[in-house]
């Protein structure tokens, strides 16, 4: 569509609301005959801890490592072990969240004769489902209020770089933060804190349009290690003439 459009490079794990808008249901799991939902015999079946995250709207289930580490406060779990199944609600889980959970666990009992064991665990249980449910992850241990990363935003500054290509060096130069600092005949990598922005000009040349992404790429790469900024913040890709308004919205 000769990059007219705007692009967006998701992350799994991080995924936009404007992309998990974009189906009805979002399942995302280790790959494999064996790790898919249907068809598994008890006796070839590899356990499983999937997480459950999501509004009403738009609910991800996605499978994580076995661990007390991939648990959080903030959603649901189902920890798949074949003919028993544990549904782990942390204490700040949402509605829609315990809702799915509790959908998938009786899938699974459907799909499997219903033949299933289905336990519904609290963090504060401690009879012997809760210490089996436990001792399946590794053991008890204190686990994380959220899955995201703690991002101090008042202590971070909107940037701007221009990535000007002459000769054969490319310069990624910084420039005031300012939709006026926008030129046409370059491409800029704007930090917008939430996400990074590479803004190409109508008359930007090829080796500027291909580098801004690994400029972008590189710059948050550095910030990660510099200021513990998430790496896999949103990276979108607006042209000159067609950009949206969360971008524009930025210099507003």
């Amino acid at each position: 569509m000769n990059g007219t459009p705007v692009q967006y490079r998701e992350v799994q794990g991080f995924e936009s609301d404007k992309f998990l808008a974009l189906f009805p249901k979002i399942e995302i799991l280790s790959g494999g005959i064996d790790s898919g939902f249907r068809h598994v015999a008890a006796a070839e079946y590899k356990p499983r801890l999937l997480h459950i995250k999501g509004t009403t709207k738009a609910v991800v289930v996605r499978q994580v490592a076995i661990t007390t580490h991939s648990l959080n406060r903030g959603d649901s779990f189902i920890l798949d072990m074949g003919l028993k199944v544990y549904q782990f609600n942390g204490q700040k889980a949402g509605v829609a969240e315990k809702s799915k959970a509790t959908q998938l666990a009786r899938a699974l009992d459907d799909e499997r004769g219903s033949k299933v064991e289905i336990l519904v665990i609290g963090e504060a249980d401690t009879d012997n489902d809760a210490h089996d449910f436990w001792g399946h992850l590794g053991g008890k241990a204190a686990i994380k209020e959220n899955d995201g990363d703690d991002l101090h935003v008042g202590k971070i500054e909107k940037k701007m770089f221009r990535v000007h290509h002459e000769g054969n060096k490319t310069d990624f130069t910084e420039v005031k933060y300012a939709r006026s600092s926008l030129a046409s005949d370059d491409v800029f990598v704007c930090d917008s804190i939430h996400s990074i922005f590479i803004w190409c000009g109508k008359g930007a040349n090829p080796t500027e349009r291909k580098e801004g992404f690994t400029f972008a790429q590189s710059y948050l790469n550095r910030k990660h290690a510099e200021d513990k900024r998430p790496c896999t913040l949103p990276i979108v890709r607006v042209m000159e003439g067609g950009e949206n308004e969360e971008f524009l919205a930025n210099f507003a």
